[in-house]
């Protein structure tokens, strides 16, 4: 049987065996009461609830009550941007929400809902390496942002973002900044004590726990209206019985993934590295997507000229080795990425981008998969192109 090669986890990763054992009880066993409920079943449940919000609170340097539980990374988006500019807009202001080029569909797209009820909408450029322009950010918060949204970690790229000076400009002006850190939490540090100020966004499936889950976190004081209603669960902010099984598995999924992320970052890296050095060595003219910036361990984007990512993928599926042209949300998109377009990526380029991404599961055999089958598979791309 030929090896299978997973190489695309930033689009999701395998649950891990720890959070699988720490939701069995709630899936098989006696603890299914309901959260709400008053009777020790339900406050059973709630203990276990309270304890997932004290495990992420430790892991990334906030309090429990900070911690508002979502449906994923997505949902944590929305309700950071649309909700956060709503509490925060006063009359005769409208809300104004900027946000950089190379964010993730989710953060652009409530940035998009913001504009056409009646707000307005800055996109700040960044450079070739995806790093976003400093200078833009201050004009946005000059021009009257209500809030500045930027990743901490590009989910195409690997471009880490200087987050901490964002969100300080953000602090100085009195301007909400909020941060998706889906692909951040356990590949960087990601501590909110010197960011007490900001919202970050979280994604179970990303780090180990089943999909269906995430978070938003909420410095203190910090209010958003909510984008659900009905109940009272979680002050109202996101009402609704909560997904205990879900909840349960993102405490135990970012507690290891923070307090394993030395280890991790620097295997990760250290294939990651290895993989892009011997892909340049044996096709040369391969381009690393954003490779002069600071980049995460853990994503690596390269394009091959005269190819097109959509063959490369599904050759490289059919010899076992799976990855992705770019953003999960995307594949199957023939467009460019807006994240390799933003960058200044010409065309042919990034309709040629794949993106490699590793885990805690990855190891050598990996990169050596890879390498036996890629550069064969590229050049009998080109030789199709050549003679098309």
């Amino acid at each position: 049987m030929k090896r299978q090669v997973y190489l695309d986890n930033a689009a999701t990763t395998r649950v891990r065996p720890e959070v699988r054992d720490a939701v069995i009880p709630f899936l098989s066993g006696d603890h299914y009461g309901n959260p709400s409920s008053s009777h020790r079943p339900g406050r059973n449940v709630r203990a276990a609830v309270e304890e997932a919000r004290r495990r992420i609170a430790s892991a990334i340097g906030t309090a429990p009550t900070s911690i508002v539980f979502t449906s994923g990374g997505t949902e944590a988006d929305n309700l950071a941007v649309i909700g956060g500019v709503s509490a925060a807009t006063t009359e005769g202001k409208p809300p104004h929400v900027a946000v950089s080029a190379v964010e993730h569909k989710a953060v652009l797209d409530s940035a998009k809902a913001v504009e056409r009820g009646g707000g307005k909408k800055t996109v700040v450029d960044v450079d070739r390496n995806g790093a976003v322009i400093l200078e833009g950010v201050d004009a946005a918060i000059s021009d009257g942002a209500t809030l500045v949204s930027v990743m901490w970690v590009n989910n195409e790229t690997g471009t880490v973002q200087d987050v901490p000076e964002v969100a300080a400009r953000c602090r100085q002006a009195g301007v909400l900044f909020h941060t998706d850190a889906v692909q951040a939490i356990g590949k960087v540090p990601c501590s909110l004590v010197e960011l007490p100020d900001a919202m970050l966004s979280i994604s179970g499936h990303k780090i180990g726990a089943p999909k269906g889950i995430g978070a938003l976190v909420l410095p203190a004081g910090q209010t958003v209206d909510p984008l659900i209603h009905g109940g009272g669960q979680q002050a109202g902010v996101r009402p609704g019985t909560e997904n205990v099984i879900g909840i349960v598995a993102l405490g135990v999924a970012v507690e290891l993934a923070v307090a394993e992320l030395t280890g991790t970052a620097n295997r990760t890296d250290r294939m990651r590295c290895d993989l892009e050095s011997r892909i340049l060595a044996a096709i040369p003219d391969a381009q690393i997507n954003g490779a002069d910036g600071s980049r995460a361990p853990h994503i690596s984007n390269i394009s091959f000229p005269s190819t097109r990512s959509d063959a490369l993928t599904m050759h490289l599926d059919l010899a076992d080795v799976y990855c992705s042209t770019g953003s999960a949300c995307n594949t199957g998109v023939a467009t460019p990425s807006h994240v390799l377009s933003a960058m200044g990526v010409p065309d042919e380029l990034a309709t040629a981008a794949i993106r490699f991404s590793f885990s805690c599961d990855s190891d050598d055999e990996d990169v050596d998969r890879v390498m036996a089958v890629l550069p064969n598979i590229v050049k009998r791309l080109r030789d199709q192109h050549g003679g098309s």
